[in-house]
């Protein structure tokens, strides 16, 4: 009876300790959390109608936007001078950068980027973004934002989120690009972080509805990655995209970049104003072309916001308003595509930080004003200016050169000097001609004066 009685006891407690593993097992398996499937990229829905009258390079007259120079310095600021700046003749705009600044180790740079996908909120919201990009293309206007691909601030959330997505040496620590204290460098290494900047870039084209980036310092992001980024920006089948890099490689434009920035043209012209033989820019013409993979073409420009704010006013630069319009005149109509900053219009006089604000008077020099109008004028008018065959004139103080296009045929004609020129003219060119800008009959002889910066625009 004791055994049986013992036995029993322990049969119980045996299947008690069984039952309990087993709740106990079906307890644990209750308590594993559920594994989520992996989350799945989509991209922004689109915002407003994508733009569709964005210009071929060929035919495009660039105008950069500091906001800071505005009045008020905001979006609304700058959509108050859209009229304006379409009167210019300019089809498209490019906005500085219009995202959050980083404020650790910070400089004051708009290129220390705080977000990628957020707003500067001194410029306004995401809203009055959207609406300067509507606004302009109700104008005829395309829009490109400008793009650091480089780096980022500081106190960008992918530091802490992701430090391998940055350069780093040889004890972990993320290191600064290059001598610019201020951003820290990103890893192209990354397929990760490759693929978060093309994310954001095209945030911008369905969320702002624009039409394109300018890509500051391009040289020194891998090629294979711009041919990444772009061909991506390509996918978007309903938008037609402009890419300008600030870079002089040709191969920038194998990655598909239809524009590429002219440094050694504008270094040029600007030795050439200040005295050096005006035929050196043709020199620097044909290199810079030669460089440059079809069909690609170059920025032309006597300022930006760089040189703007370390070489000065086009006023200083080039010998006065008049010689800052002889300047622009060779610049726009010899080869490639113009650029005007904001501010060189009205003849600002002095050197504008673009780290800071600097109010620049928009209504100043209208004569300067209704100058570039007419230059860029004829430009639009002449497929020869945008297309044709140049021939040089070769000379040690006119810039002279003629350019043709099937039957289109135009002479330009400068001086680059603060003195009278007596110019002997090519026999080539001597003969009846249009004066392009007022319309009325200039005959060329074998000798032609030229005042101090004057500049004579022909057409047959």
């Amino acid at each position: 009876m004791e055994i049986r009685t013992v036995k029993f006891k322990m049969n119980t407690l045996l299947l008690f300790i069984t039952l309990a593993g087993s709740f106990l097992g079906c307890s644990k398996t209750k308590v594993v959390p559920p594994v989520n499937p992996p989350t799945t990229y989509k991209d922004p829905a689109q915002y407003g109608t994508p733009y569709a009258n964005v210009p071929a390079a060929k035919d495009i007259v660039m105008y950069e936007v500091n906001i800071k120079t505005f009045t008020p310095a905001n979006f609304q600021g700058v959509d108050a001078r859209l009229d304006s700046i379409k009167a210019l003749g300019v089809n498209v705009i490019w906005l500085m950068p219009t995202y959050p600044i980083g404020i650790l180790k910070a400089s004051g740079s708009p290129y220390s980027v705080k977000d990628y996908e957020g707003v500067n909120a001194d410029f306004g919201t995401l809203d009055d973004l959207r609406n300067l990009v509507a606004l302009a293309h109700t104008k005829g206007m395309a829009v490109i934002l400008d793009w650091e691909a480089n780096d980022t601030s500081w106190d960008n959330a992918w530091i802490t989120a992701h430090p391998n997505w940055y350069q780093q040496d040889g004890s972990g620590n993320i290191k600064q690009l290059s001598t610019y204290s201020d951003v820290a460098a990103l890893n192209f290494n990354s397929a990760d972080m490759r693929t978060a900047m093309i994310r954001a870039m095209k945030y911008w084209v369905f969320t702002a509805n624009v039409d394109g980036y300018r890509c500051d310092f391009a040289d020194n992001a891998p090629t294979d990655f711009w041919t990444q980024a772009i061909d991506t920006l390509n996918n978007i089948t309903t938008h037609k995209l402009i890419y300008l890099a600030e870079g002089t490689n040709g191969s920038e434009i194998t990655d598909g970049f239809q524009l590429g920035y002219a440094f050694s043209y504008y270094g040029t012209i600007k030795s050439v104003f200040a005295g050096g033989q005006a035929g050196n820019l043709f020199v620097t013409n044909t290199a810079e072309l030669a460089s440059l993979p079809s069909p690609g073409l170059k920025l032309r420009y006597i300022t930006n916001h760089d040189d703007a704010s370390s070489d000065g006013s086009t006023i200083t630069e080039y010998g006065g308003k008049q010689g800052a319009l002889a300047a622009f005149v060779i610049a726009a109509y010899m080869d490639g595509v113009p650029l005007i900053y904001g501010s060189q219009e009205v003849g600002y006089p002095n050197a504008i930080n673009f780290f800071n604000n600097v109010t620049v008077d928009y209504t100043a020099n209208p004569d300067m004003v209704a100058a570039y109008k007419k230059i860029i004028a004829f430009r639009a008018a002449h497929e020869a200016i945008k297309t044709g065959t140049l021939t040089a004139y070769t000379d040690n103080d006119i810039v002279a050169f003629e350019k043709k296009s099937g039957a289109d045929d135009v002479v330009i004609l400068v001086n680059t000097r603060n003195s009278t020129i007596n110019y002997t003219v090519p026999a080539a060119v001597q003969g009846a001609w249009t004066d392009g800008l007022a319309g009325s009959g200039v005959t060329l002889s074998t000798q032609l004066n030229l005042a101090p910066y004057q500049y004579v625009i022909l057409k047959k």
